[in-house]
């Protein structure tokens, strides 16, 4: 009856089983044999050369791929409502030791190259002035939208064309490829995709996430970085199990799919509750206070957004006859 967030799901089965298969003596850090095969099966997944550092949160994929797109001097354009700017405490500042955020506009928390033009543009080239070094989208939004590859392409050559640095928030990625049906290299390197924060734990994953290079190079000095922040595990190999085990058999796809299945029934009871369109797996509806409340009496559990507004997000482990009474609740309304 939990809707709060995925990021309290259960752990699926085969990252517990792999965490199993780990517990036996190995090198230390990111020296053992889960760690070593990361490059090898994440350019596999995208189809082209990639360096994957596990990490233990979403912030520190992000922060780390920002650390190495942009300079402390320079500044990361991102939506005003994207989670580095709303929802991670001042890190991407403090990690990358100063940059500042340069927030754009947009419905449904998407950027578009009009957007970043409006912000990059009046920014004079003198010391005077913050200069753009890096762009930062997340796929799925933090409203649930999802950039095809041809959005991200268009921001992708307006990157390369200011020679800006393209950094993927993908807490929710593989919900977004779920969505798409499209081959994850459409909507990343081939895009113009630098670096992807490739989210897990909210997707059946237990503590670890992926920081994907498409830059290779990009890797060298990030794993200092990664030590000097405090983030490198003395026993990796159970971060690197966990992310080996959900691209084994398509793991990460099927999870995403089942809880972008449970979003849409959602979606099909709310009818013109909807805020934003459902792409993915967040629900965000009309309901004024009494209805929320309501519904928390039925023994729902969910976040109020905006005035007049709930969240409610599904999970890879809800079946459709755990989120089928949420669904005739929201229609009773």
């Amino acid at each position: 009856m939990r809707f709060f967030s995925d990021n309290a799901a259960a752990v699926c089965p085969p990252v517990l089983q792999a965490l199993v298969e780990a517990n036996t003596l190995d090198t230390a850090y990111d020296g053992d044999a889960w760690s070593k095969r990361l490059d090898g099966a994440f350019s596999d997944l995208f189809g082209t050369q990639v360096r994957a550092l596990w990490v233990p949160t979403g912030t520190a994929a992000n922060c780390l791929a920002l650390t190495a797109l942009c300079p402390p001097h320079g500044g990361i354009v991102c939506h005003r409502d994207a989670h580095i700017n709303c929802d991670e405490g001042g890190a991407p500042e403090f990690y990358t030791h100063g940059a500042k955020l340069l927030t754009a506009a947009g419905p449904g928390a998407k950027l578009t190259p009009e957007a970043i033009h409006a912000v990059v543009d009046p920014i004079r080239n003198d010391v005077h002035q913050v200069q753009p070094h890096a762009i930062s989208i997340t796929n799925a939004t933090e409203y649930g939208l999802v950039y095809t590859p041809d959005e991200v392409a268009a921001i992708g050559d307006l990157a390369k064309a200011r020679k800006l640095g393209l950094h993927m928030d993908g807490a929710r990625f593989a919900n977004a490829v779920a969505h798409l049906g499209c081959h994850p290299g459409d909507v990343t390197w081939r895009a113009g995709v630098d670096a992807l924060s490739f989210g897990f734990v909210k997707n059946g994953g237990m503590s670890a996430e992926a920081l994907v290079f498409f830059r290779p190079e990009l890797a060298d000095v990030t794993l200092y970085r990664r030590k000097r922040a405090g983030l490198l595990f003395s026993k990796g190999r159970y971060l690197a199990a966990q992310l080996l085990a959900m691209l084994e058999n398509d793991v990460w796809l099927a999870n995403a799919r089942a809880a972008n299945a449970g979003a849409r029934l959602l979606a099909e009871a709310a009818g013109d509750r909807l805020v934003h369109p459902v792409q993915a797996n967040e629900v965000f509806l009309k309901a004024n206070p009494a209805e929320a409340e309501a519904l928390r009496a039925l023994g729902f559990d969910f976040y109020d957004w905006a005035e007049g507004e709930v969240r409610l997000v599904t999970s890879w482990d809800q079946a459709e006859d755990a989120i089928r009474p949420l669904a005739q609740a929201i229609a009773a309304l």
